[in-house]
């Protein structure tokens, strides 16, 4: 469910998955996996390793393509034959991964505009634009201060929660509805973690709304709305934040994990 604040924005459901399978040779990686979001809400999906977090992310960022199923962005039918990230970045899904999300070596303004550049009537990229708007992410977004701020600086000098600050303001540049946060804090230092936090609680406040993966289960129950447990490749039990306490969701955790381990899963 939305956040409190944010119940005005009726309901609106973002994403659907419907009966999503897929498998890699004999492994069935997903199975009839099925769930929705809605508009204004912060989502974390909760699994040991190897129970089909990677396999569902994947397949909503368009990395791959599911076996079979249904699969709805903003109330519109995806044709999975044909999905791509171009595709989903098109539907308004954009995804923030641990590492992957920036180029090191590149300038900044050039990781937020790559592969979408702004172009004038001759078709000569806009370079002045787009480093004024990566300028204004910068200061306003991640709240970089100071004279020796630059669009031209490369991604290498900002540290690990300025990088995925930086990454969550490009998608939210870019309008998007969902943006996927796969292990966002993963070797921050606290206080960057605490930034990268703020961050992503920023998403919900523009009506838009994030999935958050993390191994981390006192950050999920800090930032998420609502838990979301994988298991052999399904979605096996959901609930509110509300319903549940931090210790709560650990015991769940140990209790989906055991009876995974009891099907000789490891």
């Amino acid at each position: 469910m939305p956040r409190k604040g944010y119940v005005n924005l009726q309901m609106d459901t973002i994403l659907k998955a419907s009966g999503i399978n897929k498998s890699f040779g004999p492994i069935q990686a997903l199975e009839g996996v099925n769930f929705s979001i809605y508009r204004g809400e912060v989502v974390a999906l909760i699994g040991d390793n190897g129970a089909g977090k990677s396999t569902i992310i994947k397949i909503l960022s368009g990395v791959l393509r599911p076996d079979s199923g249904r699969l709805q962005i903003n109330g519109h039918d995806i044709n999975l034959r044909h999905h791509s990230v171009i595709k989903a970045r098109t539907m308004g899904v954009e995804t923030v991964y641990q590492e992957r999300s920036l180029g090191e070596k590149q300038p900044l303004w050039r990781n937020v505009f790559v592969g979408r550049h702004l172009h004038n009537a001759l078709g000569f990229i806009r370079i002045r634009e787009e480093k004024e708007i990566t300028l204004s992410m910068l200061k306003e977004s991640i709240g970089l201060k100071g004279v020796g701020i630059s669009a031209d600086a490369l991604v290498g000098t900002l540290s690990g929660g300025e990088r995925q600050g930086l990454a969550i303001s490009r998608a939210m540049h870019f309008n998007a509805a969902l943006t996927i946060l796969d292990e966002p804090t993963t070797a921050l230092a606290v206080k960057e973690v605490r930034r990268v936090l703020d961050y992503i609680r920023a998403i919900p406040k523009q009506g838009k709304s994030a999935l958050f993966v993390s191994h981390n289960l006192h950050h999920i129950h800090e930032i998420a709305d609502r838990f979301l447990f994988v298991s052999h490749g399904s979605i096996v039990h959901q609930c509110r934040k509300k319903e549940m306490s931090v210790s709560e969701l650990f015991e769940k955790l140990d209790q989906i994990s055991a009876a995974r381990g009891k099907n000789g899963e490891v």
